[in-house]
């Protein structure tokens, strides 16, 4: 079993000012793989107090210094492919093969963004033409407490660390403890990429200890947080004290909007992103609406691709999907798949308990309803596992008030082949994404919701604009 007790503080691995250790399920096996330590007070105040002193001098350099690390950082990253990709299919469930290419690759790819925004962004300039001696400074918030969750956890991580970086911040990173193993690998590389001591820190808690300390800390400036709703709302109640910036990415329940239009492959895709990464994905498109003449077909097809969905242990390769990611999540999603039955929707593939022949490990099977009214509980609630719910519609505009009647508002997707349509329910559904046709939003491309889904955006320029404050300054000597 791994033993990875030490914080990345300053500069060092260094040892917890206090034995608290906590083991790491493999939820493949229930068993344990690793064991870290639960950072105490101490430890936090000690990663801050590096981050205070490190952002004097961080801050000031020129933004094409700090832009040279992070490019670095990505040069380096490459060539951890396999250790991160084993560390988050070991922690947290992504099988291997996903773990190599989606996980990992998440964070080359913004990494790599982060790197082209920067290249034309304006850290310093004029107001405008007329007023030379007006100047606009973009200047790092500060001290930045990045606090991120198990499900994308390398996505995430660069999200946060890629663009406070590049906008000068210094920051403690607390990653979750349902998988901290990729985390600490990272560190190793910003260690090794030359981050100036200080910079960033790493330090291993729970939400109630080190993610609560950090976010009442009065020397940290900024929270970003990426997990449940439920805990963006006790950040924001903590972090109200010291009036610090906070920013978060929090839960979801996407509408899919399928019309009679829509082409053949639409509701195979939507099962499948559905499905993929076990359905613990907050853009998820959880909720199939589906318009009522081709709504029989649509339940058939879904019911047809969940069943062919294979579920099997994480280390494994090959196309299939893994366990979720501890018993807590387990008992919650074979509850709410429970409370679906109980509440009169159709069942159509899956069901409770696990999958046949696997008698050990947090594994789901891949869920389908028919039939559900938005008024049950698993059209409201996240469930944050493999089951869909499948809902009919007549018109448009009932479509798009089934779709806004939820408190979240992360992604929507769109399916017709009338782009005007298209457009149209792009600018009603309330979210802060909208998808359509299967077309993936493009590089650069902000990441983030509305309402109970969190505020602020992540990736590319808007990512890079969140850890940054502005700064208006009259009377410049221009020239």
């Amino acid at each position: 079993m791994l033993e990875k007790r030490e914080f990345y503080i300053n500069g060092q691995w260094v040892a917890p000012s206090a034995s608290n250790d906590v083991q790491v399920i493999d939820p493949s096996t229930e068993e344990p793989c690793a064991v870290i330590s639960l950072g105490s007070e101490a430890d936090t105040n000690a990663a801050v107090a590096a981050a205070k002193a490190a952002l004097p001098e961080w801050m000031a350099l020129p933004a094409s210094e700090r832009i040279a690390f992070v490019a670095k950082l990505l040069e380096l990253y490459a060539a951890r492919n396999e250790d991160l990709a084993q560390a988050i299919s070991m922690e947290m469930g992504a099988p291997i093969d996903m773990a190599r290419t989606q996980q990992f690759g998440a964070g080359a790819w913004h990494l790599k963004n982060f790197l082209k925004a920067a290249e034309n962004f304006e850290f310093d300039h004029a107001l405008n033409e007329k007023s030379p001696n007006d100047r606009i400074i973009h200047e790092a918030v500060g001290v930045a407490a990045l606090i991120t969750p198990w499900n994308w956890p390398m996505n995430q991580i660069t999200l946060k660390v890629g663009a406070a970086a590049v906008a000068g911040c210094t920051m403690v990173l607390k990653p979750s403890e349902q998988s901290p193993l990729n985390a600490m690998v990272f560190a190793e590389l910003m260690d090794e990429a030359g981050f100036p001591a200080g910079v960033f820190n790493l330090v291993n808690g729970d939400g109630p200890g080190v993610g609560t300390q950090l976010s009442g800390h009065p020397d940290v400036d900024m929270v970003s947080f990426t997990g449940s709703t439920r805990a963006g709302q006790a950040i924001s109640k903590n972090a109200a004290n010291t009036l610090k910036r906070v920013h978060l990415e929090l839960g979801g329940k996407g509408a899919n909007l399928i019309f009679a239009d829509a082409d053949e492959k639409a509701v195979k895709r939507g099962v499948l992103h559905m499905m993929n990464n076990t359905g613990q994905s907050c853009n998820a498109p959880s909720r199939m609406l589906v318009q009522r003449p081709i709504y029989d077909e649509a339940v058939e097809t879904a019911r047809e691709v969940a069943e062919a969905v294979t579920v099997g242990n994480a280390h494994d390769e090959g196309r299939h999907i893994g366990p979720v990611v501890n018993e807590v999540q387990w008992n919650k999603i074979q509850d709410l798949i429970q409370k679906g039955i109980d509440e009169g929707a159709r069942l159509v593939a899956g069901g409770t308990g696990r999958p046949d022949g696997l008698n050990k490990g947090f594994f789901v099977k891949p869920t389908v309803f028919a039939d559900v009214n938005n008024d049950m509980t698993i059209a409201r609630e996240e469930i944050f596992g493999p089951v869909l719910s499948i809902l009919p519609f007549d018109t448009e505009e009932e479509a798009v008030a089934i779709a806004n009647d939820t408190p979240y508002g992360l992604t929507n997707y769109v399916q017709s082949t009338d782009g005007d349509r298209c457009n149209r329910m792009a600018r009603q559904l309330r979210s802060g994404m909208v998808e359509m046709n299967g077309a993936a939003r493009s590089a650069g491309s902000p990441f983030g919701g509305m309402k109970q889904s969190g505020n602020g955006r992540e990736g590319g320029t808007w990512g890079i604009e969140d850890f940054l404050e502005v700064k208006a300054v009259g009377g410049w000597a221009a020239g």
